[in-house]
């Protein structure tokens, strides 16, 4: 990994005192003075002024569409830990770093800013990728808390479920500054505000995506969310605020608001300290925006064709638990994996020699999984007399890779991090696992998110970014969608026939209304094995029996595929019917993940024509996948988001049907419904 070059500076905060010093890197760059800070690249470039260490946005320039977002300085500094901090001069210390912060994320330019008082400083930090049109800024303050003015109390219970719901605001007192991370006054005069409310803890919720929408003239609002557009309703240009941060109510501290809007004064304010945020420009409506919000989280996680996107299969969906889990069994599991094309064979649950409270042989440890048993996490002595290794080179052996199930002990606030960091990486360095699947977290302190980050940072320094984490977003206090976002997959939804709450159109729908957000390749989606509990189904026109099995692996092949079942007690249909599909996915999979993914169609409800389209970041070519579901037409059409080309050349390469593409417009034959087209769009040169 690349080490950071350093430059340091620093300099009194004095009217008569007068410098400007400039870094470049990889086309970013930062430059500051005694009384301003910019920082920019190719696509974007933000203005502050400086003033007794507290910034104020002056300018938020959008160099692709040339749009200045700011008519005038914000009202107030921002970011502000909110009251009236103390009245000081105050030291200002500059540092520069070049590189990557860690082994999976792309190179970048950060700027550190330190401005120290005798009564309180405030430090903050600015990073910017040359392929993001943003700056992700942190900001932290020495600042005494005062009651009223800002974030809610560590240790005050969140709500049921993960919906996100706007506390009620806590409002500072006249003639204090509201603590906040962004103030911006917009230029464009009419502008649609919309407000991304998701949800995770999928055990209990299945609908993951709520929008609401203004267009506000008079009214004022707030919201909570970690995800919040606005966007000039005249030019289809915006900007995307992305707060890196668990979702609301999994949040060690909470914020009374993240998102407030004065709609007559075109006044937007971002608050909530604790967590890194971004605020990306965009172009072109919300094709644009998606591809921005791509694009960002790709500089987090740099996509790695050999690495991501995998399709994995693990036994849990099965329901037979640690019942069948021995190393005859899964040997069986390998062999049957290679014949259905699978990359990775993960063992859940029953792999190591304690038991937990989801066994099938009695309850056990949920959590406190080392004072349970200290030899909790060692191989299963009768199981795996030899350990995981010998599962590991048949793996190999068969061109795949092997997974395990790992759960963090979560006493003491994760206290034991560092030691469940050795066992995973003991498991990498010794036998060779390189994919985990992360599950019974609970986060319920700020104490125990900081030491979850420390055991993540840990691994994936140590392993260079080899190992690769399915964090479970099921249940608990979970960093979600945005609280981890380089560590890998999100481990979205258990799903099961034997309890009827797996529907392939309800999966569909997730990855179709989360992809606008989330990138797709970052979401571990199911596919199951159809034949069993059919009964559960009978007369249900919507039953996974009802879908062929190539059919339900392309539900989830524009995610990170998920096998959720035994493939060895697989029907024989699958192994005839996957495998021409799932080689022709992996001959497309890194354009697929490399392009920007895009939903098409109407959202999946059983009865639409629906899909994705992954362009090309060169606009020359995109891949698709189209579906029709129980609808009456044989045939739809649509435009192809992001592909200016009149006319293409269109080839099948997987499902039942034919497609054109003329004069722009991508038109689809599917005989049957329950089926699918797989295409490949190249333009016309």
């Amino acid at each position: 990994m690349k080490s950071f070059s350093t430059f340091l500076l620093a300099a009194l905060l004095l009217p008569v005192q007068s410098f400007a010093e400039r870094v470049e890197h990889a086309g970013c760059y930062a430059e500051w003075g005694d009384a301003e800070l910019t920082v920019g690249n190719a696509l974007v470039e933000r203005k502050w002024t400086i003033k007794d260490g507290l910034l104020t946005a002056v300018s938020f320039k959008d160099k692709a569409s040339d749009t200045e977002w700011l008519r005038a300085p914000g009202r107030q500094a921002a970011p502000h830990p909110g009251g009236n901090p103390p009245a000081e001069t105050r030291a200002l210390t500059f540092a520069s770093r070049t590189g990557k912060l860690l082994a999976v994320e792309e190179e970048s330019l950060v700027v550190d800013l330190t401005a120290r008082g005798g009564q309180a400083s405030f430090i903050y930090q600015f990073r910017i990728f040359p392929s993001s049109a943003g700056v992700t800024v942190r900001f932290t303050d020495t600042v005494p808390a005062v009651p009223g003015a800002g974030d809610l109390e560590e240790g005050e219970k969140p709500g049921p479920d993960g919906l996100e719901v706007a506390a009620p605001s806590a409002r500072p007192e006249r003639g204090q500054a509201m603590a906040a991370l962004e103030d911006f006054m917009l230029s464009p005069l009419h502008l649609r505000y919309t407000q991304v409310e998701l949800m995770d803890q999928t055990d209990h919720h299945d609908e993951l995506v709520f929008e609401r929408e203004w267009l506000p003239l008079q009214d004022n609002f707030e919201v909570s969310c970690n995800v919040f557009h606005l966007e000039d309703a005249l030019t289809g240009n915006g900007l995307a605020f992305l707060k890196l941060a668990p979702l609301p109510h999994a949040r060690p501290v909470k914020s009374p608001w993240d998102a407030k809007v004065a709609g007559a004064a075109r006044r937007v304010t971002f608050g909530g300290h604790g967590y890194a945020w971004t605020v990306l420009a965009y172009s072109g409506g919300k094709a644009g925006r998606i591809a921005a919000m791509q694009d960002y989280q790709r500089c987090l996680r740099k996509y790695v064709p050999t690495r991501d996107g995998m399709f994995l299969s693990n036994t849990w969906g099965d329901r037979s638990r640690d019942s069948r889990v021995n190393v005859d069994f899964l040997l069986k599991e390998v062999e049957a994996g290679a014949r259905l094309g699978v990359d990775v064979v993960q063992v859940d649950d029953g792999w190591q020699a304690g038991k937990t409270g989801n066994s099938a042989f009695g309850k056990g440890a949920w959590g406190n999984f080392r004072s349970a048993n200290p030899d909790f996490w060692k191989p299963h002595p009768e199981r795996f007399p030899n350990g995981l290794k010998p599962l590991v080179e048949a793996a190999r052996d068969k061109g795949m890779k092997f997974g395990l199930w790992f759960g963090p002990d979560a006493e003491n606030d994760m206290e034991n991090w560092e030691k469940d960091a050795e066992v995973l990486l003991g498991a990498f360095e010794k036998e060779g696992v390189d994919y985990v699947k992360i599950d019974a977290v609970e986060m319920k302190s700020s104490a125990a998110e900081a030491n979850l980050h420390r055991f993540y940072e840990k691994v994936l320094k140590e392993s260079d970014g080899r190992v690769v984490f399915d964090a479970d977003a099921t249940a608990g206090l979970r960093p979600g969608y945005y609280g981890t976002n380089n560590v890998g997959t999100i481990f979205l939804e258990n799903r099961y026939t034997d309890w009827k709450n797996y529907y392939p159109h309800h999966t569909l729908r997730n990855l179709w209304t989360l992809a606008p957000h989330v990138d797709p390749v970052r979401l571990r989606l199911e596919f199951l094995n159809n034949s069993r509990n059919a009964d559960k189904y009978a007369g249900d026109p919507l039953a996974p029996s009802a879908y062929p099995p190539d059919t339900l692996f392309a539900t989830v092949m524009f995610a990170s595929p998920l096998g959720w079942f035994e493939t060895s007690n697989l029907p024989e249909s699958y192994h005839e019917k996957l495998p021409p599909l799932v080689e022709a996915w992996k001959k497309e999979r890194e354009a697929i993940f490399s392009g920007h993914i895009i939903p098409i169609g109407e959202a999946p409800d059983g009865n639409a024509w629906t899909g994705f389209c992954s362009t090309a970041k060169d606009r020359k070519s995109a891949r698709m996948v189209v579906f029709r579901e129980l609808n009456a037409e044989k045939t739809w059409s649509s435009a192809i988001p992001l592909l200016p080309a009149r006319n293409a050349k269109v080839t099948v390469l997987g499902g039942k049907g034919s497609a054109t593409f003329e004069n722009g417009i991508l038109g689809t034959m599917i005989p049957d419904t329950l089926q699918y087209l797989f295409l490949r769009i190249d333009a016309d040169q």
